[in-house]
């Protein structure tokens, strides 16, 4: 039995695969002999199989049978991925580690990939989920997992997409049909007292980016990237990582207070070069998501408050419900958190709070 490639595993036996200075692959068909003889089939895999099929005297099946969902994933990963925020590439990445999981073991080719597939992985991965809890010693309830397992089922209709628009496969969309499990959204509001007993027990650059948050309603990758360049004619000009979306947010009152109070500590900060982001550490340098989230858990733990009580991001939601409440115009929060819609908003308030209705008398 010959070795196991370690690298292009879903070519078929005598393809070879490589890449141009211009970073385009180019398959090749060895033909043996001595010297070596190769037959370019192309730059496009499955004409390269098509090709590879015939040459071998391969019948017309043979070709959907190796393009794997493997394949599938790595063309997805190519030419879609990059259109996605990079936060969202991070996350997709992961989930496709988690997808090849089940699907290429063994490699799955596109044209057996069945609906009842679909339902099976969803299965698979709460499944997963609960037994990796359970084997931390950490209480399972029965819907963990059931939350990855609907946008990895998304992902999976994505790619699948991609692969029909790449011409791969002209095989139906396997997840049609196939009920996603029912989510129930965070419902948390934060109340004033749990806020300020985190805001006690936390550090310096942990408190400003609580009071950041809070008074702008970003969402943590937004806040992190805000620069001192970005302050400009009397407002923070952010654009958003998820949407895109431009905001302009007026700097005044508590918020420029709070501005004036980081620049003043920074100030004060000597015998470095201080980074021109709006949040930093002790040291002057930009403050990290993985740092940030240490620094607030810390404080939450400190403060005696369970995670699930209190996450960095329930602050964006208290920014929404406070606004509405105060203003008494959803309108206004909805342009706060740059909501494409009042629905959006609604749904994202009142699930935190409760619509807030007037008595009988």
């Amino acid at each position: 039995m010959g070795r196991r490639p370690s690298k292009n595993s879903n070519l078929p036996r005598g393809v070879r695969a490589r890449e141009q200075r211009s970073g385009v692959i180019y398959y090749y068909y060895d033909a043996g002999g001595k010297p070596r003889r190769e037959i370019p089939l192309g730059s496009n895999y499955v004409e390269a199989v098509r090709k590879w099929a015939e040459l071998e005297a391969m019948p017309p099946s043979t070709v959907s049978k190796v393009v794997t969902f493997r394949y599938a994933c790595e063309v997805y990963q190519k030419k879609y991925l990059i259109e996605n925020a990079p936060k969202t590439r991070e996350e997709k990445l992961r989930q496709i580690e988690t997808l090849l999981a089940f699907f290429d073991n063994p490699p799955a080719p596109l044209e057996e990939i069945k609906p009842i597939h679909i339902k099976q992985f969803l299965s698979w991965r709460v499944q997963r989920t609960q037994d990796a809890l359970r084997k931390k010693g950490e209480p399972v309830e029965g819907n963990e997992g059931r939350v990855a397992a609907n946008r990895e089922k998304s992902l999976i209709s994505h790619i699948w997409n991609a692969a029909r628009a790449e011409g791969l496969t002209d095989l139906p969309n396997p997840c049609a049909g196939i009920k996603s499990f029912r989510e129930y959204g965070r419902e948390t509001y934060v109340y004033d007292d749990a806020f300020h007993a985190v805001w006690g027990k936390a550090d310096v650059p942990t408190r400003e980016a609580m009071d950041l948050a809070y008074l702008t309603g970003g969402r943590p990758a937004d806040l992190l990237k805000i620069d001192e360049t970005h302050l400009r004619e009397g407002s923070i000009e952010v654009r958003q990582n998820k949407t895109g979306h431009k905001l302009r947010i007026a700097i005044e009152g508590k918020l420029a207070a709070l501005i004036e109070r980081i620049k003043a500590r920074k100030r004060g900060i000597s015998g470095v070069v201080v980074s021109t982001r709006l949040l930093v550490n002790e040291e002057g340098q930009p403050l990290g998501r993985a740092a940030l989230r240490f620094r607030f858990e810390a404080a939450r733990n400190a403060a005696g408050i369970e995670g699930d009580d209190f996450q960095f991001r329930d602050l964006r939601a208290k920014a929404a419900t406070d606004k509405t409440d105060k203003t008494k115009d959803i309108r206004e929060a909805q342009q706060q958190l740059g909501h494409a819609s009042v629905v959006m908003t609604e749904n994202y308030v009142r699930k935190r709070r409760g619509r807030k209705v007037m008595p009988t008398e």
